[in-house]
């Protein structure tokens, strides 16, 4: 017994279960920080990635990417100490025989990739060596992640490979200005930077040590697993919130400040609106508001800029996109839900129904351009555009109204016919009231899409990018009556106008605007791209409203 006596063994083995039975508190707060801190430097290298914080400035008194690659030591080692010490019984778990194939095979494919890359572009190696060091690399990382417990497998290769990322970011091997050239020919360009390498990597390591972290804490087995499993989920839903708002935010940090110039409140300091219909003024309104990026057009003696006839434009696109759409296509799906044998005809619509709404938005306005423009005086117009995009959301209120309505419980259509009464009013009392939020969710997804499209209406609708405030689409006020077919007439839906998308278009890629009279096109880009955003978050706003009030009605009733 190498001169131990029976009583030290029995000490030793009290005080390992002395440790093991206190685990629940110090184990599983060090695994519950481990999983903070795999949070903490996800945020960080999302962050970064948008450059939120910046790798060239320190952050906290140090340098960001010596930073970020200290806290990657310090996670990987937590996560390599959690497991190798629940594998040597000092923390009390429930591991199984291997971590999986899936996960070998993870992480076998990112020792392969490390290992690659540091023969290949440290060491120098040519194709053959490398790759060979690499496949052995990768292939220890499989075994090692297969053939041990899964406390081991689940832990060690990637908080080791957390660790070695971590010295590379602290010990400036990659610093904030490395790049590395591909290498591709002279006539393409392939360089990798800090700024976008260094975020990557971290993400990449903060999801996996998040992951480890999180099965360790639940004890590992099914237990661990499915913890594991919420927590990747909640890393990457967190992201693509946190994406959003960044996006959102950078949009509005660009251009609220252009968007506001010469706002102004007060009784009569806004422009006159007359209101007319079937050629007679009703009424005229001046604002208390001036807005003028929102009230104005372009023209070379404005004191300001705006996008009046682009937003009317954009507005009057999707207004009669749904009034065409939503009914032809709520319609559809009453007849193939409710009327139509559910057989081959109704299998060919659905797929060719699927095969429209994935068709892209191009080809749409090369079918506008082809068949709607030559039958509306050849010439572009705005219900050419309105037209377009209709048959672009057709198919989406087809796909979900139909699936609103199977979602509807046959006990209802039971229980109506059972009272005697009719299909249609089974389907018009009963089905449609209990499949309208449903309906209304894929209007919404939708006018989400046309809203945004540039393509379609550029060939079908669109005139100059920039317009005169009095050159905006008066649809209502352009009705007119006649006492011949078709009794009555609308010039302004036959005339072409502007779209906040079109215009956005030719700001960035034509750079037009400067001959129009705008002296600052890039904030004026950012003001235009933030009223676009506005425009189609209202429009989602008014759609889930609209959302919830039928759900509302529907829980009441």
């Amino acid at each position: 017994m190498s001169g131990e006596t029976r009583e030290d063994l029995v000490t030793t083995d009290t005080a390992r279960d002395d440790l093991v039975a206190g685990d629940t508190t110090g184990t599983g707060a060090v695994a519950a920080a481990a999983v903070g801190l795999a949070a903490i430097l996800f945020a960080l290298g999302l962050a970064a990635l948008f450059e939120v914080v910046s790798l060239t400035a320190p952050l906290a008194g140090v340098s960001t990417v010596v930073l970020l690659g200290g806290l990657l030591i310090l996670l990987g080692g937590a996560v390599t100490t959690f497991g190798l010490g629940s594998r040597l019984g000092y923390v009390e778990t429930e591991p199984r025989a291997s971590a999986g194939l899936v996960v070998g095979v993870v992480f076998g494919g990112l020792w392969f990739a490390a290992a690659g890359l540091f023969t290949s572009q440290t060491l120098g190696f040519d194709t053959v060596a490398w790759a060979a060091s690499a496949t052995v690399v990768g292939a220890a990382a499989l075994l090692a992640s297969t053939l041990t417990r899964e406390d081991v497998g689940s832990t060690v290769p990637v908080g080791l490979l957390t660790v070695v990322t971590g010295a590379v970011f602290a010990f400036g091997v990659i610093e904030p200005g490395w790049t590395w050239d591909l290498g591709f020919p002279s006539s393409y360009t392939a360089i990798f930077v800090a700024e976008f390498v260094v975020p990557v990597v971290t993400l990449l390591c903060a999801l996996l040590c998040g992951w480890a972290s999180a099965k360790a804490y639940a004890g590992f087995g099914a237990r661990g697993r499915h913890t594991g499993a919420y927590t990747l989920v909640y890393l990457n839903a967190v992201s693509i919130v946190l994406v959003l708002f960044v996006l959102v935010g950078f949009t509005v940090l660009q251009g609220f400040t252009p968007m506001m110039d010469g706002f102004r409140v007060g009784l009569g300091v806004g422009p006159a609106t007359t209101v007319g219909l079937f050629g007679v003024e009703l009424f005229t309104v001046v604002w208390p508001v001036d807005w003028p990026f929102v009230m104005n057009g372009v023209g070379l003696t404005n004191d300001f800029n705006g996008v009046l006839p682009a937003i009317v434009g954009t507005v009057w696109l999707v207004v009669g996109s749904v009034l065409f759409a939503v009914p032809l296509g709520i319609g559809a799906a009453v007849f193939l839900t409710e009327y139509a044998e559910r057989g081959r005809f109704t299998q060919v619509v659905e797929v060719a129904t699927n095969g429209l709404w994935s068709t892209p938005s191009i080809v749409f306005g090369l079918f506008g351009a082809a068949f709607l423009v030559p039958r509306f005086g050849n010439t572009k117009s705005l219900l050419a555009g309105m037209l377009t995009l209709a048959f672009m959301l057709l198919p989406l209120v087809v796909i979900t109204s139909r699936e609103a309505m199977l979602a509807v419980p046959d006990e209802y259509r039971d229980a109506s016919a059972a009272l005697g009464v009719s299909k249609w009013q089974t389907v018009r009392s009963v089905v449609l009231p209990a499949a309208l939020p449903g309906v209304v969710t894929g209007i919404i997804l939708g006018v989400g899409r046309i809203a945004g499209e540039t393509a379609p209406i550029l060939l079908t609708m669109t005139s100059a990018p920039f317009l005169g405030a009095q050159q905006r689409a008066d649809v209502i006020g352009g009705f007119e009556l006649s006492w011949g077919p078709p009794f009555v007439a609308n010039e302004a839906l036959l005339q072409a106008t502007s779209a906040l998308p079109y215009q956005l278009y030719g700001l960035i890629t034509a750079g037009v605007g400067r001959s129009s009279g705008l002296e600052d096109i890039e904030t004026f880009r950012w003001a235009t791209a933030l009223v676009l955003l506005v425009v189609v978050l209202s429009f989602y706003a008014v759609g889930i409203g609209a959302r919830y009030y039928f759900r509302s009605k529907l829980r009441h009733d």
